[in-house]
């Protein structure tokens, strides 16, 4: 598996739990005195997703046209 298909993978797992956790939204809580944010999380699943975008343009073949005058 390439690097752009295993940021792909990361990207779309991400993007999955987001929806889930945005169409489905969870409130905070503490259990045995830690806290639990799903809002934090959701932070986290979108700062990967963006990090993926980066990583993914950055991958992406580009092409650079020129013309040489003589």
């Amino acid at each position: 598996m390439s690097d752009y298909d295993q940021i792909a993978a990361v990207r779309s797992q991400a993007l999955t739990q987001l929806l889930e956790l945005r169409s489905n939204p969870k409130p905070t809580y503490t259990i045995d005195g830690q806290s639990v944010s799903w809002e934090s999380y959701v932070q986290s699943l979108q700062a990967t997703v963006d990090w993926c975008d980066l990583k993914l343009i950055g991958l992406d073949p580009f092409e650079v046209q020129s013309r040489g005058v003589t």
